[in-house]
């Protein structure tokens, strides 16, 4: 049984007042549908459970009038034995993107109140999303999305401490790193090795659950892959029954790019990489679709390495990551992992461990920036840290940062302070540069000091007579 954080925001949900439906989105295979049934047999006196792409018949309980009573009405003559007792139901609606009335319903039953509602979905960020083929006639057929009577929660596959937990590496283990790294100190030997071992088995299993799991049981890299590829395979069957007909070509396209763009030099996302000849025009749709189903994550460029990051954004200048690094793994050719494992990528190498920040960063809910110049200097990510722009570099090897050097040599430019290299190596600062090892990459997120907004004191001697 895998450990998951987000069981402490379900027990957090379940727990507020005047709590809406909940939504849990995420990527196909994250573990959306095993950790909502976990959590609602642990946590109610009755569930009712349907999933509506294996049971499509269920979708007619929602057809028609969408008041509770009717709803309770339909399911309870549809699933024999089902109790709905008020205040201790929780009522599970599994990829409701094939059911785009149950979503509405979603409004009946936070204004009803009587029963909790968790609703799951992969693509539910797909505009229209459900069965692309069967369009509405009209657009004032088409149902719409509760906004304003739902919470919404990301859900990710297992990120970087999760993946330690399922390895048995225990809170104390775990907390003694946090400690080095907030206090710039080096990790004991014996830890530092443990961990750089374990973080290159996160490389080539990635978080997805029934991965991480097939590595726990067999340690086998033959079969992990072919359970990998077996993943990939349903992404595509995504591609194919939920895109638009004209958009489908274009969305696997641009996705079997992924492995090449991250090949260049230069990472920036082009789509003449795509299709010889390719434009935006063609495949700017494709990439929001990926984005939207959580498979793909955009990291923009910025005008400055300044704060605030988003409106600094270029929006049409790019890289594109996998959300999760055993995406990536498996998109290349096997015996990839051998190689992650014994060192032997030669020029990849740099290409997988920046995709391995990115999953890092993606799993903590941040976005992604980095900043390039035509001159060549890149900052491979900027990331919002203790209130400040800081620089991320990403190095598969040792070596020098000279991109990141002149930046910080150059505060009057560019008015940055700080900066993280990650590399093979244990904790130590040069200047304005933390070194770390590449795993604890998962440590750097934004954390302010203090929530909560002092107040302000005005003098008002001479103002106020």
């Amino acid at each position: 049984m895998l450990k998951r954080k987000i069981e402490s925001e379900l027990v957090e949900w379940k727990n507020s007042k005047n709590k809406k439906p909940l939504v849990i989105k995420g990527i196909r295979q994250c573990g959306k549908t095993y950790i909502v049934q976990k959590f609602a047999q642990e946590n109610y006196e009755s569930v009712v459970y349907m999933n509506f792409i294996l049971d499509p018949d269920k979708k007619v309980a929602f057809a028609g009038n969408l008041d509770v009573d009717t709803i309770i009405l339909n399911l309870s003559a549809m699933i024999p034995n089902s109790r709905f007792i008020n205040g201790e139901t929780c009522i599970i609606l599994d990829e409701i993107q094939d059911c785009p009335e149950a979503r509405t319903a979603l409004k009946s039953f936070h204004l009803d109140g009587r029963f909790d509602v968790i609703a799951t979905g992969s693509l539910l960020g797909v505009e229209g999303y459900g069965d692309k083929n069967k369009k509405p006639q009209n657009k004032d057929t088409k149902p719409s999305v509760p906004v304003g009577f739902e919470t919404v929660i990301n859900m990710y596959p297992l990120d970087f401490e999760e993946f330690l937990w399922a390895n048995g590496i225990n809170d104390s283990v775990i907390d003694t790193v946090k400690s080095c790294f907030k206090h710039e100190m080096p990790v004991p030997e014996g830890v530092h090795q443990a961990m750089m071992n374990l973080l290159y088995r996160y490389v080539i299993t990635g978080g997805l659950p029934e991965v991480v799991t097939c590595y726990l049981e067999t340690k086998n890299i033959e079969l992990i892959y072919k359970l990998q590829r077996t993943l990939l395979a349903g992404y595509e069957e995504d591609m194919v029954k939920y895109a638009d007909d004209s958009d489908k070509p274009n969305i696997r396209e641009c996705f079997d790019s992924i492995p090449r763009q991250l090949a260049k030099e230069n990472k920036k996302f082009q789509y003449s990489i795509v299709k010889k000849g390719g434009r935006a025009s063609q495949f700017i749709g494709s990439l929001q679709w990926l984005e939207d189903a959580g498979i793909i994550r955009r990291c923009y460029n910025t005008t400055l390495p300044q704060l605030p990051l988003e409106g600094n954004a270029i929006t049409d200048c790019f890289k594109v990551y996998t959300t999760d690094i055993g995406i990536l793994i498996s998109m290349l050719d096997y015996g990839t992992q051998e190689d992650v494992l014994r060192g032997n990528l030669m020029g990849y190498k740099g290409a997988i461990f920046e995709n391995l920040m990115a999953d890092f960063l993606c799993k903590s809910g941040q976005k992604l920036y980095y900043f390039r110049k035509d001159s060549g200097l890149e900052i491979d990510f900027l990331v919002r840290y203790d209130g400040e722009c800081v620089l991320v570099e990403v190095k598969a090897n040792t070596g020098k940062a000279k991109s990141m050097n002149t930046v910080l040599k150059n505060k009057d430019t560019y008015h940055v302070n700080h900066a993280f290299k990650l590399g093979n190596y244990n904790i130590g600062r040069e200047g304005a540069v933390l070194t770390i090892p590449l795993y604890m990459g998962f440590l750097i997120k934004d954390s302010i000091a203090s929530p909560i907004i002092p107040d302000v004191v005005i003098d008002m001697k001479g103002i106020v007579p």
